[in-house]
């Protein structure tokens, strides 16, 4: 590999952006330090409004070849993509794990094989991709997916590879071009993205990654009159100036923004279950949009459930994220770390009381937390964290317990545990989430819809409503009459 690179972890990384099918470097770099140890991992490109108009001319030229491949061809190239993957998915995994500071046995054993999974799984939902015809007064309607054109896909740092691939693969599946722009926090993976495409025969200027500031680069992509999808996954306040930057060109937009998801455990629950489920969502250090970081917990089981949750919750490693033995890694940022002490210390000095953790551990991690004595109107209920603090509340009945689980701005996702489903029905029914999971958490299927409702987000991505929002759809109605004989 020539030009400026880095190594990490024995892997070698290009830092450059990749744009029309080679490598693009910068006038200007960013250091990527790695959460782990706070070393640098490298220089890498730092984009400009130069570098992204580039990125749209490529994929505008390249968008009229692939959007007219047939439909086999895409797949097999997205087959070749997960492959490519497979291939690289331990050098994929330390390296994400350099870079982000999640696990690295999450990253071998779920997150890279996932990320060959989003290929395949859109290779052969495209290929299944159909309407059945239907008839109006004598005429047939033929519905059809056509492609939009070039896509920007704007992607966090907290699972880099596995979300940017969940958006990728459905575009260029639906015969879409793309220009990813990765968080500039973790943006290594994105670069081995960038070979694996090429490598399994992508065509120039299908995929381009363009690395960067977020504030530098942004609204040249998301304001740019040849873009026809945007799908942003980040927080609520860069959400709304990315549909406000597309509304000038009414360009569609997909937005998940986050949550500040309910745990409702009700008194006929398993006990070991719903501490079990509690103490999941510190996974990744707590920087999991979906977790449930509001336990609310009935009233006369509080006290058998917060024993055992803390029990479960001190046995708990944290640690060196390579380390097999570890639960917990570091806060992916110093940032990030003080903002979320900054949430902590704010709720202990308006009461809220410790029941576990409450502190920071060295400069790099922040203790598994959970507080009580908090207020629901308070800012700890109130406002997404992202980190490991989660709050505790008590309700007496079903209907204070749907009140409070519903009472923020949020509605990305909702955990109940109970052992009566009739209850779990009701209490479902009135969840104000995307999705819900009952007796158990985050259970991920590719062929469910995921998005929030509130301002956890606009729009569902996922099966066939990936295509509906990658594509234009278009019905076609054709009349019985007319017609020449031909035979």
């Amino acid at each position: 590999m020539s030009g400026p690179t880095t190594t990490v972890a024995g892997v070698t990384v290009d830092t450059r952006h990749w744009i029309g099918g080679a490598r693009r470097a910068s006038a200007g770099t960013f250091t990527d330090m790695s959460p782990i140890d706070g070393t640098a991992l490298g220089e890498i490109a730092r984009g400009t409004p130069v570098e992204a108009e580039a990125a749209v001319a490529a994929a505008k030229e390249a968008f009229p070849g692939w959007a007219a491949t047939p439909r086999t061809e895409r797949a097999r190239v997205l087959r070749a993509v997960a492959d490519g993957v497979e291939k690289r998915i331990e050098e994929l995994a330390v390296v994400e794990t350099a870079d982000n500071g999640a696990l690295l046995r999450s990253h071998r054993r779920a997150v890279m094989p996932r990320v060959a999974h989003n290929f395949r799984f859109f290779a052969d939902r495209l290929l299944s991709l159909e309407h059945e015809d239907f008839a109006t007064r004598g005429h047939t309607n033929h519905v059809s997916w056509d492609p939009a054109g070039p896509c920007v896909l704007i992607t966090p740092w907290n699972a880099p590879l596995m979300l940017a691939t969940w958006k990728v693969a459905p575009a260029l599946a639906a015969g879409n071009t793309v220009i990813l722009k990765p968080a500039e926090w973790s943006p290594l993976t994105a670069s081995l993205l960038a070979d694996i495409a090429a490598g399994a025969g992508l065509p120039a200027g299908v995929l381009n990654v363009v690395q960067g500031y977020g504030s530098e680069i942004g609204p040249t992509l998301t304001g740019h009159p040849d873009v026809r999808r945007i799908s942003f996954t980040g927080s609520v306040r860069t959400g709304r100036s990315v549909a406000a930057s597309a509304a000038t060109h009414l360009t569609p937009v997909s937005l998940e923004l986050g949550g500040k998801s309910p745990l409702l455990v009700f008194a006929d629950a398993d006990p070991d279950l719903a501490a079990e489920l509690a103490v999941e969502q510190y996974d990744n250090a707590g920087q999991v949009c979906l977790a449930a970081t509001r336990l609310l917990v009935e009233e006369t089981v509080v006290e058998e459930f917060t024993r055992r949750f803390t029990a479960k919750a001190a046995r708990l490693r944290q640690g060196d994220p390579r380390d097999d033995t570890t639960d917990i890694g570091p806060t992916i940022h110093p940032r990030q770390l003080a903002a979320v002490d900054g949430f902590v210390e704010r709720a202990l000095a308006a009461g809220a009381r410790t029941v576990v953790g409450g502190h920071r551990r060295g400069e790099r991690y922040y203790a598994p937390t959970l507080l009580t004595d908090v207020a629901q109107d308070s800012e700890i209920v109130q406002e997404e964290i992202f980190g490991p603090v989660l709050t505790l509340q008590t309700f007496t009945d079903e209907d204070e317990a749907v009140r409070l689980a519903d009472d923020t701005r949020f509605g990305l996702a909702a955990t109940l545990v109970t052992g009566d489903p009739e209850r779990a029905r009701r209490v479902t029914a009135r969840l104000v989430a995307g999705t819900v999971w009952v007796n158990c958490f985050y259970v991920r299927d590719l062929r469910a819809p995921f998005g929030g409702a509130r301002h956890s987000g606009v729009g569902r991505e996922g099966g066939n409503w990936s295509f509906d929002f990658y594509c234009d759809l278009k019905n076609t109605v054709t009349g019985p009459k007319g017609w020449r004989d031909h035979g």
